[in-house]
């Protein structure tokens, strides 16, 4: 095997080529129509979204953070209001709060699924509570169980950030089905990843779908008569179309996802590292859908074997390096990086390793065994 072949985190245009002439294909029958806002290619992607998700509505949206935006809005978030939500987390999923006013209000993880802790959310509870944001990270889901017990005990609006994790579930319920709203990402890099930006609100209650239409295009009903003050938000048809075609292969995208990850849990088992590394754990077994790869690395080695990997021409990433409750933006809310121990270990250890559906058996061999490499590289330094 050639330990020297080029590993990409993430290969676009070889997930891509399979379906080249279907995109362009579809694409044409877009422009023949003319129809780029509003068109059938819209509707039905928004059919397809809910059914993935088990709710009754999907509503197309120019982004993942607007679909967040979208439903804090949709929800009636006003100033003062506090939203919690993990700080271990992309940018968006805190900004669409401060951005309506809100506060967020971050709370710490479980360390085992970098997911919010159910306990941290309980107890950062106030008056001023007006919903949470549970974040499914790197493709598996919060654990909706027991925050939907907390939530709906307190009166809670719950927005799923299921940026990450179109088709995740647990014991077959999907992510979006739990709470009051999900909110999808088609951004490149995603599971389900268009050609630009776009995104999706799915719900089950029909007044929350009509409020998150409204809000989308400019609080506007009818025409130039606005009842709201919302924005312009429309996923448009070119984009409907390219990820009509994606959307039915991802069936097939999440099984060579999960059986790539099983392939990583294998050989990385066997491959003594155990004292160096901890390897990402599925809990709710298949529900698992694998956006991400993340192990954690041990003895502040990480950004070593992230340099080593580059030098090999492999692709990692650190998702993410500043935790929200840390970044310059938010440092008016007070919070010291301590606040949140398990999210700051978090941003210290964590490496995300090749995992997109296309990736070979041969090429998952070649990211494990140059990990051991440079461990058995480091242990000689030292010794």
């Amino acid at each position: 095997m050639n330990m020297n072949r080029p590993v990409p985190l993430l290969d676009v245009p070889r997930s891509n080529a399979p379906m080249r002439e279907e995109f362009l294909e579809a694409l044409a029958k877009v422009v023949d129509s003319g129809r780029f806002l509003f068109g059938p290619d819209v509707k039905k992607l928004e059919e397809e979204c809910a059914r993935w998700s088990n709710t009754r509505f999907g509503i197309g949206c120019a982004s993942g953070s607007d679909a967040i935006l979208l439903a804090l809005m949709a929800a009636g978030l006003r100033e003062g209001d506090e939203v919690i939500c993990p700080s271990f987390t992309f940018f968006a999923t805190a900004s669409a709060v401060s951005r309506l006013g809100g506060v967020p209000v971050f709370v710490d993880i479980d360390p085992v699924t970098f997911n919010i802790d159910p306990k941290a959310l309980e107890a950062a509870i106030t008056e001023k509570t007006k919903a949470v944001i549970p974040v499914h990270l790197f493709g598996q889901c919060a654990d909706m169980d027991e925050i939907m017990t907390i939530c709906d005990e307190h009166g809670l609006v719950v927005v799923e950030d299921a940026a990450q994790s179109i088709g995740a579930n647990i014991n077959g319920r999907p992510a979006g089905a739990w709470g009051h709203f999900g909110c999808i990402s088609f951004y490149p890099t995603k599971n389900l990843g268009g050609m630009g930006d776009g995104g999706m609100v799915v719900t089950n209650d029909e007044e929350l779908e009509d409020r998150v239409r409204l809000y989308s295009g400019h609080g506007m009903r009818p025409r130039y008569y606005h009842q709201v003050i919302g924005i312009n938000s429309r996923l448009d048809s070119m984009q409907a179309a390219v990820l009509n075609v994606k959307i039915s292969y991802l069936d097939d995208a999440v099984a060579g996802r999960q059986r790539n990850a099983k392939l990583y849990q294998q050989l990385f088992s066997q491959s003594g590292l155990a004292n160096e590394i901890t390897l990402p754990v599925a809990r709710f077994g298949d529900g698992h859908v694998w956006n991400q790869y993340t192990i954690r690395v041990h003895s502040e080695k990480r950004d070593e074997l992230k340099a080593f990997l580059a030098e090999k021409n492999i692709g990692s990433e650190i998702y993410y390096p500043v935790p929200l409750h840390m970044q310059k933006c938010f440092q008016p809310l007070g919070y010291q990086a301590e606040d949140l121990p398990e999210t700051l270990k978090a941003s210290q250890e964590v490496l995300s390793l090749p995992i997109f559906p296309e990736l070979e058996a041969g090429e998952v061999k070649i990211v494990v065994d140059s990990v051991k490499q440079f461990f058995a590289m480091s242990q000689r330094r030292a010794a």
